[in-house]
């Protein structure tokens, strides 16, 4: 094995109803919050309600983006940097696994971006900015909550491709 130093910016809060910190640590991103996540099991395990209420006790203006999937898809991507620009997001809040965080990168990234988000995806464009990406996890299984990576299927011709440097 060769030597090697890791840097990760990334923050993880590990514990015990740790959600219900997820509105002091969210607000300090900025009041208006992209709430993003999959088909719907967050809602019937009670995290929905739990998140909801700790950002609304924060102050937080909630915009929700549900419907996920595996493989998350460009089109979800591109409503969601609509949402953002059009109601100027501060930051994301993924509360789901890793399809549901690929998906806020994607949006984080496309926000500031003048052209079309695929442009990263395809080696066209290189990511210099992007929206605050916070992530409540569900599951830790693909690794996206502490990776610098993103991958996203383009439904017109079912391309997956993945950026990095997010």
């Amino acid at each position: 094995m060769q030597n090697f130093t890791f840097h990760n910016a990334t923050k993880i809060i590990f514990g015990k109803a740790t959600e219900g910190r997820v509105g002091e640590e969210t607000s300090k991103y900025g009041k208006k919050i992209l709430f993003h996540y999959g088909q719907g099991s967050i809602k019937r395990t009670g995290l929905y309600e739990k998140v909801i209420s700790n950002l609304k006790a924060s102050g937080v203006e909630i915009f929700e983006l549900g419907g996920v999937k595996p493989n998350p898809r460009l089109s979800l991507v591109k409503e969601g940097i609509e949402l953002c620009r059009n109601n100027d997001i501060d930051a994301i809040l993924a509360v789901g696994g890793g399809s549901v965080i690929d998906s806020a990168k994607a949006i984080g990234i496309g926000v500031p971006y003048k052209g079309d988000v695929w442009d990263f995806y395809t080696g066209e464009s290189v990511v210099e900015e992007s929206l605050p990406v916070g992530v409540v996890l569900t599951i830790p299984a693909a690794g996206s909550e502490s990776s610098m990576g993103s991958v996203i299927t383009n439904e017109d011709g079912w391309y997956k491709r993945s950026v990095n440097n997010v």
